[in-house]
C-alpha cells in the first residue's frame, strides 16, 4: 500500500470517528442520519468505522445536520475520494471473494467485458459529466476487477447478453469492435461462458431488467444485485433468491449457445 493510500484510510478513519462522535453528541440514529443523506443505515456505519468513504453531498448535509460546525467539512478533505461510487463498493466487495458470478446484461457490455476505451465511452454518456480524473479514476478502478477472472480458485463467470448491448455502438464502430474482439478472447478462458439472447424470442425470461448473481464457495451463501433508476440493493432472502437464479437459468436456455454465440459475435465484428 502506498502513501497515499495509508494517508486516505487515516483520514478515513478520523472522519468516521468524528462523525460518530457529532452524531451520537446530537441524539441522531445512523438510520436517522442516513435517512437525510440518502444513505443506508449500514453505510453510515461503514463510514463510521473509516471502511468507505464519504461521497456526494454526504458531508454537505451531515455537517450541518449533526451541528459540526463546519468539523466534518474541515476533516472530509483529507478523504482520499474512491474511484467507485459508494453504493458499489459492497458490491466490489463481494464480486472479488464470489465463486460463481452470472450477469445478464440487456442495455451495454458489462464492466466485466470492457475495454478502457469503451468504458471511457460508457462514462461520456453521463449526465451530469464526470470530471476527467473521476473518468481516469473509475476506468482503472472497472480495468482493475478484471482480475476476477484469474483468481484462484477460478470463480465460474458465466453472462448473458442482449444483442443490442453488443450492437449499439457506444464509442463509435471502432471501439465497439474491439471490445467484441476482447469479448471472444475472455470467453476463451475455460472459466467463462458467454451466451447471446436471440432478438426473436417470444418468451423472455428477462424483462425486469438487468441483474447479477453472485455465490459463495460451497454455495454457502448466495446474493442477487439490481440497479435501477431510483437505486441499488441487494437480495438476500428466500423466496427472491431462488426465483432469481431460476429465472437466470431459464435465461441461459434461452440464449444461443455460448459456441453459437461466438459465432455471432464474430459475424458481427467481421460486419463491423
Amino acid at each position: 500500500m502506498n502513501n497515499e493510500n495509508r494517508k486516505g484510510q487515516g483520514a478515513a478513519k478520523a472522519f468516521g470517528a468524528l462523525l460518530r462522535f457529532y452524531r451520537e453528541r446530537a441524539g441522531v440514529s445512523q438510520e436517522a442520519l442516513g435517512k437525510e443523506t440518502g444513505y443506508s443505515k449500514s453505510q453510515v456505519a461503514m463510514i463510521e468505522r473509516g471502511q468507505r468513504r464519504p461521497r456526494g453531498r454526504f458531508v454537505e448535509i451531515a455537517d450541518p445536520f449533526l451541528s459540526a460546525q463546519g468539523a466534518l467539512l474541515e476533516v472530509a478533505r483529507e478523504v482520499t475520494a474512491s474511484a467507485v461510487a459508494a453504493w458499489f463498493e459492497d458490491y466490489l466487495e463481494e464480486e472479488a471473494k464470489a465463486a460463481g458470478i452470472h450477469s445478464y446484461e440487456n442495455h451495454l457490455i458489462p464492466g466485466l467485458l470492457q475495454t478502457p476505451e469503451y468504458a471511457r465511452s460508457v462514462f461520456a454518456c453521463a449526465s451530469p459529466p464526470w470530471e476527467d480524473d473521476e473518468v481516469d479514476a473509475m476506468i482503472a478502478a472497472r480495468m482493475a476487477r478484471h482480475a476476477v477472472f484469474h483468481r484462484k480458485p477460478l470463480p465460474l463467470v458465466r453472462f448473458v447478453l442482449e444483442k443490442i448491448a453488443l450492437t449499439r455502438p457506444i464509442g463509435g464502430q471502432e471501439v465497439l469492435r474491439q471490445n467484441l474482439l476482447h469479448i471472444l478472447e475472455v470467453g476463451r478462458l475455460r472459466n467463462v461462458e458467454i451466451q447471446v439472447m436471440p432478438e426473436d424470442r417470444q418468451i423472455h425470461a428477462g424483462l425486469s431488467g438487468p441483474f447479477i448473481l453472485l455465490e459463495t464457495a460451497g454455495r454457502r451463501s448466495q446474493l442477487v444485485y439490481v440497479e435501477g433508476l431510483s437505486g441499488r440493493y441487494f437480495l438476500t432472502e428466500q423466496p427472491e433468491l431462488g426465483d432469481a437464479f431460476a429465472r437466470y437459468s431459464t435465461l441461459r436456455a434461452q440464449a444461443l449457445t455460448p459456441e453459437d454465440s461466438a459465432r455471432y459475435i464474430e459475424q458481427v465484428t467481421r460486419e463491423l
